[in-house]
């Protein structure tokens, strides 16, 4: 493996054990392959699951899967980008070959986490073979990637704003307008105001809907909360289906939206929609967070209830009209970040995160 000079990254050693920052050796980009040096990578729950385990995937690992940067160089075969460009990461590329993709259902696409289990880099100190937890390893000042993994970054838009979109904006907006549909007019509760709930409600906003409900179990994300687009804020508790069905002349809201990946949560969700509502979830639960309904009930209720992988979105279509919704300002990107931090504060972003604090924290390089 030919390398340059170290750099730094976030490496998750081992299931649980705490996250270590140290230089890493990258290879030079082989045939179909991209070198990137990030502006900027968020910090995900789902980088949280990596590290606890709740997401398996081949460990040692560099963590980080949203992020944008410049591209360094490029193996040979690469023709859509080239040294010098902007670039947003696509965590997740689709094959093109396989069931899914053919359904033209890309964000399901069976081959997307391959790339996890190739060796991408190794430590600089003991020459351990490391992963990309995540296919991109963002939580580097550089990384080597698929050329499938890089998407030209929208013009007039920061590198440190474009890095949103690889994954909570693209993920909270797609629930809305994919996966939930929101029509105009029609009520919204969204469940959490982390990264990817305050980007569905923004995009609720976007959708024009008539009423848009926030749920946390932070007081202190009220203001967030209501600059995103909502126009009620509740704070998480065994009656927030009623008060939601309170504020909604009894009847639930027509969408939910869960974006915490837990069983009371989504199942909460479910019940704060109207009879013929629809709960898209959004949130990583754990295999032990089970949710049960009874056979009665889901033929009364007549609800839905559906998964969302990604936003439901092609990333290399949705990036375009992300940008509109940025330049013509009915996206606020920056709204999203309450963090910025550099690589050695991913650990303290992972217990704000665990403690239900704050928005999105951004790795700045």
């Amino acid at each position: 493996m030919a390398v340059r000079t170290a750099v730094r990254a976030a490496v998750v050693p081992a299931v649980g054990a705490p996250l270590e920052v140290t230089g890493i050796e990258l290879p030079e980009p082989g045939p179909g392959r991209v070198r990137v040096r990030l502006a900027a990578a968020g910090v995900c729950h789902s980088d949280l699951s990596l590290s606890n385990g709740t997401m398996r995937v081949p460990l040692p690992a560099v963590l980080g899967h949203e992020g944008a940067g410049t591209v360094l160089s490029v193996g040979e075969g690469v023709t859509h980008v080239a040294p010098g460009d902007r670039v947003v990461l696509n965590w997740a590329p689709s094959c093109g070959s396989c069931h899914a993709c053919a359904l033209g259902e890309v964000w399901l696409c069976a081959n997307a986490l391959a790339g996890a289990a190739h060796v991408h880099a190794r430590r600089a100190d003991d020459g351990t073979d490391l992963h990309p937890g995540l296919n991109v390893a963002a939580f580097a000042e550089e990384t080597v990637v698929d050329a499938g993994c890089v998407l030209p970054a929208p013009d007039g838009i920061p590198l440190t704003d474009a890095a949103l979109l690889g994954c909570a904006v693209l993920t909270g907006y797609g629930a809305v307008h994919h996966s939930a549909k929101v029509r105009e007019g029609e009520t919204v509760a969204v469940f959490g105001a982390g990264g990817v709930g305050l980007a569905a409600l923004q995009a609720a906003r976007i959708a024009g809907a008539s009423k848009i409900v926030a749920v946390d179990v932070s007081a202190e994300k009220e203001e967030l909360a209501r600059a995103a687009g909502a126009t009620d804020y509740l704070i998480a508790s065994d009656t927030t289906a009623r008060e939601i069905r309170a504020l909604t002349g009894k009847q639930g809201v027509d969408v939910a939206v869960e974006c915490v990946g837990r069983a009371a949560t989504i199942r909460t969700a479910w019940e704060s929609t109207r009879r013929g509502g629809r709960t898209t979830v959004v949130g990583i639960g754990g295999k032990d967070q089970q949710v049960t309904f009874n056979a009665l009930e889901i033929f009364h209720w007549g609800r839905t209830l559906s998964g969302c992988v990604y936003g439901n979105a092609d990333p290399a279509r949705e990036l375009p009209v992300l940008a509109e919704h940025v330049r013509a300002g009915r996206l606020d990107l920056g709204a999203l970040v309450t963090e910025r931090i550099a690589l050695d504060g991913i650990p303290a972003a992972f217990e704000n995160m665990l403690a239900g604090k704050g928005g999105r924290a951004l790795v700045v390089f």
